[in-house]
């Protein structure tokens, strides 16, 4: 992948110079290596889903639950928000075996029909309620007076850039999606921020936290660039487990778009 395919190298290797400008080219290729084997143990352990029982992935993937469970008994519905950070489609398995609520997670459609068929299946078999994210406000409405814990990949690209929250992330305008803080707000959902690590190759443990955010007084934008600034910093400690070839900056600022902010 990395050195005879080159997989979204130049993509890659671009994302790491905007985010760590601040590194010599060495100190990115070590990383840049380290992610593309990561991505191949995802795609590699993605695959292995077919086969495996629970209790496999149980014993290589570990979470503090008992943050999200205590909460079952107040009646409170939950939202996880989250980055894409190895090895989330494991996370997304074992969710709907660890937590009380109704599982519910946002996923991207697949355009070949086969391959969106077995992935569904995969992502789908431990109980977990999937949500096509190009028709997530109409498949959400069945649940929406349910209890649920619902999770939200908070840094993917939103398709409209007019209909975006623009923040400086990494000093670079990007946008990112309204909809998990615009939702959480209206609902009155408990938020939670979460990423994952990997303690070693095979193994994850993924650390949830409880933001120090009153859903009363903030607002969307206010939710959603705690969000960032927290992404951030997830990224800065484990550089190596972002999805770095995805084209995050791919977007360009423009000031009818609404404020930039910092």
């Amino acid at each position: 992948m990395y050195y005879v395919m080159g997989y979204r190298k130049k993509v890659v290797f671009n994302n790491l110079s905007i985010a760590f400008p601040e590194k010599s080219i060495k100190e990115r290729t070590v990383i840049a290596k380290q992610f593309y084997h990561n991505l191949i143990d995802t795609f590699i352990e993605t695959i292995k889903m077919i086969t495996v029982s629970f209790d496999y992935i149980d014993r290589r993937v570990k979470a503090n639950w008992d943050i999200v469970n205590k909460y079952y008994d107040s009646g409170v519905s939950i939202q996880v928000h989250l980055g894409h950070n190895f090895n989330w489609e494991w996370g997304n398995s074992i969710l709907g075996h660890k937590v009380i609520y109704k599982p519910i997670a946002v996923y991207m459609p697949i355009a070949n029909k086969t391959l969106e068929r077995i992935f569904y299946k995969l992502r789908s078999r431990s109980g977990v309620v999937l949500l096509p994210a190009t028709d997530m406000r109409n498949s959400f409405l069945p649940h929406r007076n349910t209890q649920y814990v619902l999770g939200l990949a908070v840094d993917q690209s939103p398709g409209h850039p007019g209909n975006a929250w623009w923040v400086n992330f990494f000093g670079r305008p990007t946008a990112f999606v309204k909809g998990p803080a615009k939702a959480a707000l209206a609902n009155g959902t408990k938020v939670m921020f979460a990423f994952i690590h990997k303690p070693k190759r095979g193994y994850y443990h993924a650390v949830i936290s409880e933001p120090d955010i009153d859903l009363s007084t903030v607002t969307e934008q206010e939710l959603t660039v705690k969000f960032v600034r927290y992404l951030e910093d997830i990224i800065k400690q484990y550089p190596d487990m972002w999805l770095w070839s995805h084209r995050r900056w791919k977007l360009t600022y423009d000031p009818s778009y609404g404020p930039l902010i910092s």
